[in-house]
């Protein structure tokens, strides 16, 4: 279970990877405008979650919540590259610091590869952009392509259509990521190349945030027909501070469900969950190491 990134082979399943969330735009649900003021708070707030234990930097230029009004690639670019670039060159050294970029354009993604980018992060599956999956499979340097399970898009993913599941939703999860990753391997993508998200969140009711959470096993068992590359690729879950764990806790503010968060993270780890994607780094960190004594070997 290796991979080529960063000039080294990465391996998964023996630890958790905790990646640290960095938004660089002023309408995250959870920390809009904390760190998109200027490329030094924004490296500096990524140094700290690397010191804290963060492997991952996933950098976003735009909130991808339900509502969210759709920026530009033109207007993505100008607030991720920057950052992108600086952390390449803050972590040149570091082959344990891997830097991802959040965004559903293909030609962001193009930019931030040439910028030093380690991994793309597409919560869209390669549906919101057909520049997407052609231009992940002719990168020069051919990096791993995050794909989230979703449907609709931000304006609309949360309708009664898009969060109603005929059958068990972590088979029709499964099955909606299976069909994204014959799509990939269709537009030249190798199958080693891809990670699986279940996309807390997005398209599910609260409900099926926690039986998604509940049973990933059971998601990833429906990657099957396409052979061991997918059915055991890198999963990565963003349970971080999502709306479903302030519905059960009662916590209306998103930064005060760290605690939930971590508990969502214990859950996805015993699961089969191995990359956790975190606002509380430190508190994450702690939480994957308990979660990899009880659960790894």
């Amino acid at each position: 279970r290796v991979m080529p990134l960063k000039n080294k082979l990465w391996s998964w399943g023996a630890s958790t990877a905790v990646m640290g969330i960095l938004n660089i735009t002023p309408d995250s649900f959870s920390d809009g405008g904390k760190f998109s003021a200027s490329v030094d708070a924004a490296v500096n707030h990524a140094r700290a979650m690397v010191a804290a234990g963060a492997t991952i930097i996933d950098v976003g230029g735009q909130s991808t919540r339900p509502g969210a009004t759709r920026v530009s690639p033109e207007e993505e670019t100008m607030r991720v590259i920057p950052v992108v670039r600086a952390l390449a060159k803050e972590f040149a050294e570091r082959d344990d610091v891997f830097i991802s970029i959040d965004t559903f354009y293909g030609d962001v993604a193009s930019v931030a590869a040439e910028a030093g980018a380690n991994i793309i992060n597409d919560v869209s599956g390669g549906s919101w952009d057909p520049k997407m999956l052609p231009t992940v499979a002719a990168l020069k340097q051919p990096l791993p392509y995050v794909v989230m399970h979703v449907r609709g898009d931000p304006s609309n993913m949360q309708s009664k259509s898009n969060t109603s599941y005929d059958g068990h939703v972590c088979d029709e999860v499964g099955d909606g990521l299976l069909a994204t990753a014959r799509k990939c391997i269709e537009e030249g993508i190798e199958p080693w190349r891809l990670w699986i998200d279940p996309g807390i969140g997005f398209a599910k009711t609260g409900r099926a945030n926690v039986e998604l959470l509940r049973d990933l096993p059971r998601v990833r068992s429906r990657l099957a027909p396409l052979g061991g590359a997918v059915v055991h690729a890198p999963m990565l879950v963003g349970a971080s501070r999502k709306r479903f764990l302030g519905e059960l806790t009662g916590q209306a503010e998103a930064s005060d469900r760290d605690v939930a968060s971590v508990a969502a993270l214990v859950g996805a780890v015993h699961g089969g969950a191995d990359v956790a994607r975190v606002h509380n780094v430190p508190m994450s960190v702690d939480a994957a190491r308990i979660a990899d004594a009880l659960w790894r070997r």
